[in-house]
């Protein structure tokens, strides 16, 4: 696979493995414009899709009276798949508590809020004027193709954009969020009455893109807008290697050719990777039980939460095959 077509899925692969809060982020936008979605989206299926046995990794740290498990996430999946079960299933029902990287919002309300502040053009600019010829002309076609407004995100930076436009199109394939594995702990948390943490916040996750320069956000949209049309097929893709717990073809999917933006792969992985496993050393001195779900990202490649904490004197054990 090339640096290029790596890039072209970033987003969706961000969205789906490797930032929680993306998937929370575009679903002000897409509750405020219904119909157009609706219509993009088309009639729901009325019937249940059949159920597929999944088996995607995860790992345990322990010491004599704590025990940590880090299982790996994706955050919009296609119903019917079947991963919360043996092992995994016993980690997480045998756990005091789940820490995910971010927790949805109680009140939807607090989105738009949150957006108005990070993920907004000032006054007077619009996305569009932004973009020069060639760039415009790809934006617009995508925007008709996904039959969305241009006023719908004319008001948005070019990063936000870039998170919408794949997110769209894997709708209309059938990934639905509350299929996602972080809805499903949650709801199954708040079933058996488990507490529920996070190791980041909504605007620390997005501060990560609005921090970036206009002229970076534009070039993230580009490449974004010419991965369009095979967004579904690399995510597909992606999700079936997470599946089969196939970590080597999941690292070259995730992280090949990210690494040439060291800037970006700083703050959106490594960065973050060793900040968290600072928190599993820290909770290690306290007794109990953790199950830790984070974007399947963060837990591959040499760069990886375990890859760290091996640093530290840490051991990670996989358990789920």
């Amino acid at each position: 696979m090339t640096i290029t077509r790596t890039l072209r899925t970033t987003a969706a692969t961000l969205t789906l493995a490797g930032v929680t809060a993306l998937g929370f982020a575009s679903q002000p936008l897409l509750a405020r414009d219904q119909t157009s979605v609706a219509e993009v989206l088309g009639t729901a299926p009325t019937t249940a899709p059949a159920t597929q046995d999944v088996n995607p990794a995860m790992w345990i740290v322990r010491d004599k009276d704590t025990t940590i498990y880090l299982f790996g996430t994706v955050h919009v999946l296609r119903p019917g798949l079947n991963w919360l079960k043996d092992d995994i299933k016993a980690a997480f029902d045998g756990s005091d508590e789940l820490v995910l990287e971010v927790t949805e919002p109680e009140d939807p309300s607090i989105m738009p809020t949150i957006l108005s502040k990070m993920a907004t053009n000032p006054a007077g600019t619009t996305l569009r004027s932004l973009l020069d010829a060639p760039v415009l002309a790809k934006y617009e076609s995508a925007l008709g193709t996904l039959k969305i407004p241009a006023a719908s995100l004319d008001g948005y930076k070019p990063w936000f954009a870039a998170v919408t436009l794949t997110t769209v199109p894997l709708l209309m394939q059938g990934y639905d969020p509350n299929s996602g594995a972080e809805k499903v702990l949650s709801n199954a948390a708040k079933a058996q009455a488990k507490p529920v943490g996070q190791l980041e916040t909504i605007e620390q996750q997005l501060g990560i893109f609005n921090s970036l320069a206009t002229k970076e956000q534009i070039a993230f949209l580009d490449v974004t807008l010419d991965g369009v049309p095979e967004v579904t097929t690399q995510i597909d893709t992606m999700v079936d290697a997470w599946g089969k717990g196939d970590l080597t073809r999941l690292d070259t999917l995730l992280n090949e050719g990210f690494e040439s933006y060291p800037g970006l792969y700083d703050a959106l992985l490594t960065d973050r990777n060793t900040n968290w496993a600072n928190w599993i050393k820290t909770r290690m001195e306290q007794p109990g039980t953790v199950f830790i779900a984070v974007g399947a990202a963060h837990l591959v490649g040499k760069d990886s939460v375990q890859a760290i904490l091996e640093k530290q004197g840490i051991t990670s054990t996989r358990i789920s095959k």
